[in-house]
C-alpha cells in the first residue's frame, strides 16, 4: 500500500527559516559541477529557465546538501521578487514544479527544494526543526540575495515570499517567525501546533502518526529524538509532557509573537490531520499583530476531496502581487471565504462547489444558536483492548471517496451498539447552516479515572434513513477524575455544513475510534445532558453578501459611462456589421459561436455553437459545470468578444456598447448595490444611470416582481441573500426589456418564492417578450421553460421544445418491491444493451445504450434471471433523466 501523501491533497511545501545563523561563515556554497540549466517551452507565456543546483546548508561540512531548482522567465536583467515553494511530506521539489513555472511566468524568481531526507537531499527528517529545515530556508534566502535579478529591500535582504501546503505550509510560518527578511506567506492545509495536531486534548492520533513515520521511510530516517519519542508514545498509547514539548517547539505557535507579515491561510474542511481549528488559532494570533490576514476554507484536505488547486494558487499569486510587487490593484479576495457544496456535476457525479464570503473572519463561534436535545441518561462501554473501534474516517487513505460521499449526503461512519450514547434534536423547522464549532455540556461518570471519548454531531435525515457525519470529523476528549461524576464541556469539530429542514441533529459520544488510541482497559461510562447543542451560524457569511470593492458600488454609473465611451470608440475604430432585416423580429440568433480560453490556441470554452430563440419562448440553457453557459451569456451581453461566429439580437450584431443592448435586461453572476441605500433607491439610481426617461422604467411593475414589501425602504446592507437576489432580478426587468437573461435566478429563494419566479417568467414571455434562463434546478426548468438548449464542453448537444427533448430519452424506471445491494446493481449495469444503472427512489433508473435490440422487452427477462425484485417498468420522462442521458453519453 502506497502511503505517500498525494500532491493534490497535501502538497506540504517546506519553507524558509530562521535568521542568518552566521555571517561570512554561513555563506552558501554551490557545489561545482552539479548545476544544470533547462529552458521550459510553453504556449502560455515566456519560456521558463530552470537551474538545478545542490546547495550546502551546513556551513561547508557537507553533511546536508539540499537539492534545489531555480526558475525564471523573461528578461533576466529585470529586478523581480522571489518566491520559495517547498513540497509535501514524503514528496520532493518535483511536486511543485508546475506552480513554480506559473509564478516564474508572472514575473517572479522561484526557488523550490527537497527538504532534508526527501528526494536527493541529504540529512535526517526533523519535522521542521528550527536548527534544521527552518535554518535551511534562511540559507536559501541568503543564496537568493546574491542573485543579480532579485529585488532587494536592503543589503542581503531580498524581497521574498514563501508558500506551501501541510509540511511546507508550517515551514513558511516558521520561516516568517525566524527570518525577518520574509515579506509575505501563504500557508495551506497546515498546522499551528504539531503537538495539538497529533495529540489533540491528550489523545494519541495513532493512525496519522504511523502514516507520518512510514511516509518518511521509517523511524531511522528521522532525528533520533523524534524516533525515540514516537516509540515511547506508540507503546504507551498516550503522549507524555516531553513529547508535547518536543513537537510544540517545532511548531509555528512557538514563534507566534514574531510572525508579522501578510498571510493568506487556506485550510481544508475534509482534514482529520490538521482541522479548521488550526487555521483559527493561526488567524487569531497573526491578526493580533495587525498584519493583513485572509482565511480560506477549501473543500479538500488531507482526507481527500477537491483541493481547489487552480483557485487557491491564483489567490496565492494575487497575494504576492499585492504584498511583494506592491500592486495595489491586485484582488486578494475577501477576509474570509468558505467553499460550499452546490449540487451535482453530471459529468462525473461530483459535488459542485460555490463560495460564500464575509468582510471579516467570523471565528468558530459567531452567531450561536441553541438546538434542544433529548435523551435520558445513558450507559455504554469501552471494550477491552478498545476493539472493535468505531469508524469515522480512514485517515490519509480516503482519496476523496469518503469526503465525496459525505458531500453528497451519504453517511459512511460506523458506531458499534453498546459503545456509544446518542442525544437527538427534534426535526428542524427550517434549514440550518453550521459554520464553526458546535459545543455541548454533559455530565460524565466513569468506572475508570482515565476516560477518552469521541464526540461528533450527525445530520440525521427524515426517518433516520441518512446519517451523515460532516467531513467525517470527530473530537477526541480526554477527561480525568470522573469516577464521582463531572460536568464536561464538549467542543465539537469545526465544520461548514447545512442541515436541511426536516432533518435532526444528533450528539454522539463513542468510546473508541479507528484513528485514535483509547484506553485498553475495559470501562463503563454514564452520560447525561446538561443543556442543548450550541451551533455557530456565522450570520455575516453568505454568498454575494460580502462587501465588495468600492468600484462595485459605483458600477451602475461608471458602467453606463464606460458603455458610452466604448460605443464611441467602437464607431471610430470599426464598422459594425449591417443589420439583417430578415431577423428584425427574431430576439436571438447565434451562429457558429466560438470562444477560446485565455492564453490557449486550441482549448475552447464555447465551440461552434448555433441556435435561435423566438418571441414568446422561455428558453432554458442547460449544461454541467464547465459547459460554457456563462461564457455564452457574457458574449450575448457584449461583456466579452467571441473569437469566431456572431450573435444577433433583433437582427443587430452584438458588440460592446451596441445600441440594441438597450432591449436586453440581464442578471448574471450577481449584482452590485449601494449598501447604504434602500432597495427602491438602488433601482432608481440604476435607471438614472442608463440615461433613459424615468417613465420608461416601469418601476412599479419591477417592485411588484421583487416582492420585498416594506423591506424596499430598508438599506440593502440589511438584506438576506434571497432578498438581494429578488432585487437584482427586478433590476434586470426594469424597462421591461424584450430579451431578458437570467443566470441562476432562484439562488437564495425559498420554494414559494421560486414558484412566484416561475410564474413571473411565464407571464413575462406570454406578453410577447423572450426569457433565457440558465439554472441547475432541472425540475424547475421543466415547469418554467418552453424550449431548451443543452450544452456540454462548450458544444451544442440538443436544442428544441422541452416536450421533444424529454420524450427523446431512452431511460427506463424499474420499480422494485425491495431494495437491492450494490453488487446486483453492478450486474444490471453490465447487461447487454445497458449503458448505466443507478439507484432512484424505490427503484432503478436504467439507461439503454441505443444498440440494436436494446429494449425494455429484452431487458425484463434478464432482470428476472438476476432475481431483481421487479414490481413495475416503464419509460422515465423527467427532464432530469433526459438531461443525464444526453450529457452522460458525452462524459469522459
Amino acid at each position: 500500500m502506497d502511503l505517500r501523501l498525494p500532491r493534490a491533497r497535501l502538497r506540504p511545501l517546506a519553507r524558509h527559516g530562521r535568521r542568518r545563523l552566521l555571517a561570512a561563515a554561513a555563506a552558501v556554497a554551490v557545489l561545482a559541477g552539479v548545476g544544470t540549466w533547462t529552458a521550459v517551452a510553453s504556449d502560455e507565456g515566456p519560456a521558463v529557465h530552470r537551474s538545478d543546483l545542490m546547495i550546502d546548508t551546513d556551513g561547508g561540512r557537507g553533511d546536508v546538501r539540499i537539492d534545489t531548482s531555480y526558475f525564471t522567465a523573461g528578461d533576466t536583467g529585470t529586478k523581480r521578487p522571489a518566491v520559495l515553494i517547498g513540497h509535501g511530506f514524503g514528496g520532493s521539489k518535483a511536486d511543485v514544479r508546475e506552480q513554480a513555472e506559473d509564478l516564474a511566468r508572472e514575473g517572479y524568481a522561484v526557488l523550490t527544494w527537497s527538504a532534508r531526507g526527501f528526494g536527493r537531499s541529504t540529512g535526517k527528517i526533523g519535522l521542521n526543526d528550527p536548527e534544521g529545515e527552518v535554518a535551511d530556508v534562511s540559507r536559501l534566502i541568503d543564496w537568493l540575495a546574491k542573485r543579480p535579478e532579485i529585488q532587494l529591500d536592503g543589503k542581503g535582504d531580498p524581497r521574498v515570499g514563501v508558500t506551501g501546503a501541510s509540511y511546507g505550509g508550517a515551514v513558511s510560518l516558521l520561516a516568517a517567525g525566524h527570518d525577518r527578511r520574509v515579506d509575505a506567506i501563504a500557508p495551506q492545509i497546515t498546522y499551528w501546533n504539531l503537538a495539538d495536531a497529533l495529540f489533540p486534548d491528550g489523545v494519541f492520533k495513532k493512525l496519522w502518526a504511523g502514516i507520518f513515520v512510514n511516509t518518511g521511510g521509517g523511524c531511522e530516517q528521522f532525528e533520533k529524538r523524534l524516533c525515540e519519542m514516537y516509540d515511547r508514545v506508540a507503546e504507551a498509547g498516550k503522549p507524555d509532557a516531553a513529547a508535547r514539548e518536543l513537537l510544540a517547539g517545532r511548531s509555528p505557535s512557538a514563534v507566534a509573537d514574531r510572525i508579522k507579515v501578510p498571510t493568506y491561510i487556506a485550510q481544508g474542511q475534509t482534514d482529520s490531520l490538521f482541522p479548521l481549528g488550526h487555521a483559527d488559532a493561526m488567524a487569531k494570533a497573526l491578526r493580533a499583530h495587525h498584519a493583513p490576514v485572509s482565511v480560506d476554507w477549501i473543500a479538500g484536505g488531507h482526507d481527500g476531496g477537491d483541493s481547489e488547486r487552480g483557485r487557491v494558487e491564483k489567490r496565492v499569486g494575487s497575494w504576492f502581487d499585492r504584498y511583494l510587487k506592491d500592486d495595489k490593484s491586485a484582488d486578494t479576495g475577501p477576509a474570509f471565504r468558505v467553499t460550499r457544496t452546490g449540487g451535482i456535476d453530471s459529468t462525473d457525479g461530483a459535488a459542485t462547489l460555490r463560495g460564500a464570503s464575509g468582510d471579516r473572519y467570523p471565528g468558530l463561534t459567531s452567531g450561536p444558536r441553541e438546538v434542544a436535545l433529548g435523551g435520558r441518561e445513558q450507559t455504554f462501554d469501552n471494550p477491552a483492548g478498545a476493539s472493535p473501534p468505531a469508524i469515522s474516517a480512514l485517515p490519509g487513505l480516503g482519496g476523496g471517496g469518503l469526503s465525496r460521499l459525505t458531500s453528497l449526503g451519504v453517511g459512511v461512519s460506523l458506531d458499534f451498539p453498546g459503545q456509544y450514547a446518542k442525544f437527538d434534536s427534534q426535526a428542524l423547522d427550517e434549514d440550518l447552516r453550521i459554520t464553526g464549532t458546535p459545543t455541548a455540556r454533559v455530565h460524565l461518570k466513569s468506572s475508570s479515572d482515565d476516560t477518552v471519548l469521541f464526540a461528533k454531531v450527525y445530520d440525521i435525515g427524515p426517518g433516520g434513513k441518512q446519517q451523515v457525519l460532516p467531513s467525517q470529523l470527530v473530537a477526541p476528549i480526554r477527561v480525568e477524575g470522573t469516577k464521582q461524576g463531572k460536568d464536561v464541556e464538549l467542543t465539537l469539530p469545526a465544520v461548514d455544513h447545512e442541515v436541511r429542514k426536516g432533518h435532526k441533529l444528533r450528539l454522539a459520544l463513542a468510546s473508541t475510534d479507528l484513528g485514535y488510541a483509547s484506553p485498553v482497559e475495559p470501562a463503563t461510562y454514564t452520560v447525561s445532558l446538561k443543556g442543548g447543542l450550541k451551533v455557530p451560524t456565522a450570520p455575516g457569511v453568505e454568498t454575494a453578501a460580502a462587501p465588495l470593492p468600492s468600484w462595485v458600488w459605483w458600477l451602475p454609473v461608471s458602467g453606463a459611462v464606460l458603455a458610452a465611451l466604448l460605443l464611441v470608440a467602437g464607431r471610430r475604430r470599426t464598422t459594425a456589421p449591417a443589420p439583417d432585416p430578415g431577423l428584425a423580429e427574431v430576439p436571438l440568433k447565434i451562429t457558429d459561436l466560438s470562444k477560446r480560453y485565455a492564453k490557449s490556441t486550441d482549448r475552447y470554452a464555447v465551440k461552434d455553437l448555433s441556435f435561435t430563440v423566438e418571441k414568446g419562448q422561455v428558453l432554458g440553457l442547460l449544461g454541467p459545470n464547465g459547459a460554457g453557459k456563462t461564457t455564452t451569456l457574457r458574449m450575448l451581453m457584449g461583456l466579452i468578444r467571441p473569437d469566431e461566429g456572431e450573435i444577433r439580437v433583433f437582427g443587430q450584431a452584438i458588440r460592446p456598447g451596441a445600441p440594441v443592448l438597450s432591449r436586453v435586461g440581464a442578471f448574471v453572476e450577481g449584482a452590485g448595490f449601494l449598501p447604504h441605500l434602500s432597495g427602491r433607491e438602488n433601482l432608481e439610481l440604476y435607471w438614472k444611470a442608463t440615461g433613459r426617461p424615468a417613465e420608461d422604467a416601469h418601476l412599479d411593475e419591477a417592485l411588484e416582481i421583487a416582492g420585498l414589501g416594506d423591506a424596499l425602504a430598508r438599506a440593502v446592507r440589511t438584506y438576506s441573500q434571497g432578498m438581494r437576489q429578488r432585487l437584482a432580478i427586478a433590476q434586470a426587468m426594469l424597462g421591461l426589456p424584450d430579451l431578458l437573461i437570467l443566470d441562476e435566478p432562484t439562488n437564495g429563494l425559498d420554494p414559494p418564492q421560486i414558484r412566484e419566479m416561475r410564474e413571473v417568467m411565464i407571464r413575462y414571455a406570454r406578453g410577447g417578450r423572450t426569457v433565457i434562463v440558465s439554472s441547475h434546478l432541472l425540475a424547475e426548468v421543466e415547469q418554467s421553460c418552453t424550449h431548451l438548449v443543452v450544452m456540454d464542453r462548450g458544444r451544442l448537444v440538443q436544442a428544441g421544445p422541452v416536450a421533444d427533448i424529454v420524450g427523446s430519452g431512452d431511460t427506463l424506471f424499474v420499480g422494485l418491491a425491495s431494495d437491492v445491494q450494490d453488487p446486483l446493481v453492478d450486474k444490471v449495469a453490465a447487461l447487454p444493451g445497458v449503458a448505466s444503472a443507478v439507484r432512484a427512489d424505490d427503484g432503478l433508473l436504467i439507461r439503454l445504450d441505443g444498440t440494436e435490440g436494446a429494449s425494455a422487452a429484452r431487458l425484463l427477462p434478464e432482470l428476472v434471471r438476476l432475481e431483481v425484485p421487479v414490481e413495475s417498468m416503464g419509460p422515465h420522462r423527467r427532464l432530469e433523466d433526459a438531461f443525464l442521458t444526453l450529457i452522460g453519453g458525452g462524459a469522459a
